[in-house]
């Protein structure tokens, strides 16, 4: 009779684990949902782990620790915002602020993207270690990538100048929902606030 093969370290045996293609984006549809739901605070690799139908020890194998899962899930849930600095580069640097201005709030409208945005800003705002995975992200994958395609000498400051009057019309518009900002015309909006972000990225 032949001996079982070994287990492999920190990965659950096949049996039972729901192992398998398909199995990690599984685990990171549920850590979205989980972080959703619960914030960052309440969420658990093992509340994860049973939404997704697997073992924990194969949310730890895929991802690591529980702020891993989270920092996966933040980069899918702000994958259409990553695309924000080929918006900035796209055009005439006329117009540059508002393509990034209607990029950013094209997003916000659309509540299929809306809604897990709406999750990972919410447990930014009441976690620390959910703001570092976020500021990480946003620093790494929009700002910095926005700033490289100014040509300033104080491009990183100006990239997140107009980055913080976007997010704070968003987090006033679509979280706090304070109006009359909250039920205003979209098209508006875009008027009003991309001659400021046109200032900040290029204006003298």
């Amino acid at each position: 009779m032949s001996e079982p093969a070994p287990r492999r370290r920190g990965r659950p045996p096949r049996a039972g684990a729901a192992d398998g293609p398909g199995t990690r984006e599984r685990i990171l549809e549920a850590a979205r949902a989980e972080f959703a739901q619960r914030g960052y605070e309440k969420a658990s690799v093992r509340g994860i782990a049973k939404a997704a139908g697997v073992d924990p020890a194969l949310v730890h194998h895929y991802f690591g620790t529980k702020e891993q899962v989270f920092e996966a899930a933040v980069a899918r849930s702000f994958a259409p915002a990553f695309e924000a600095p080929d918006a900035v580069a796209a055009g005439p640097v006329e117009e540059v602020g508002e393509r990034l201005t209607r990029f950013v709030f094209g997003i916000w409208e659309n509540p299929a993207t809306r809604a897990p945005l709406l999750a990972v800003v919410r447990s930014a705002v009441t976690n620390e270690a959910a703001a570092a995975v976020f500021r990480r992200l946003i620093a790494a994958q929009l700002l910095l990538r926005i700033a490289a395609r100014l040509d300033r000498e104080d491009a990183e400051l100006r990239a997140e100048l107009a980055a913080a009057q976007l997010v704070g019309i968003a987090m006033l518009r679509y979280v706090i929902k304070v109006e009359p900002l909250a039920s205003a015309d979209p098209e508006q909006i875009v008027r009003r606030v991309a001659p400021v972000v046109q200032r900040h990225l290029v204006g003298e």
